[in-house]
């Protein structure tokens, strides 16, 4: 059974909410990048800091980088949900494994969801 209309702008607009946080969440990241940069540029920056200190400064550096790839996935997975509603939106909520309803309540709570809960499971399991 096809979402409703109604559903389905909830959903464009979740979609898109969750877009621009993503996309927030990225430009904060860039922002901060440029600035540990720049203060790392300085010529007194690698005298001043203990090793410790650069060993802990490399590791944020990793960790923001993995949150980055992170939200960056993130995004192209809601990029590919609007995609798919716009191209297709009579099929927008159907699993791409069984064809059964994917459901409202998991788009809510997931909207870029391709699988319905049963074969998100077994693909889960099977890993």
């Amino acid at each position: 059974m096809p979402l409703k209309k109604k559903e389905l702008e909830h959903l464009e607009k979740r979609l898109l909410d969750e877009r621009t946080r993503a996309r927030k969440a990225l430009g904060l990241f860039d922002q901060r990048t440029q600035a540990d940069r720049d203060s790392s540029d300085s010529d007194m920056s690698a005298y001043t800091d203990h090793m410790a200190d650069q060993g802990t400064e490399a590791q944020e550096r990793e960790k923001a980088a993995a949150f980055a790839t992170k939200e960056g996935r993130y995004l192209y997975r809601l990029e590919e949900a609007l995609r798919r509603l716009y191209a297709d939106p009579d099929n927008f909520g159907v699993c791409h494994t069984c064809g059964a309803d994917v459901g409202f309540d998991r788009l809510d709570a997931l909207p870029h969801a391709r699988y319905c809960i049963d074969c998100k499971r077994k693909e889960e399991s099977a890993a």
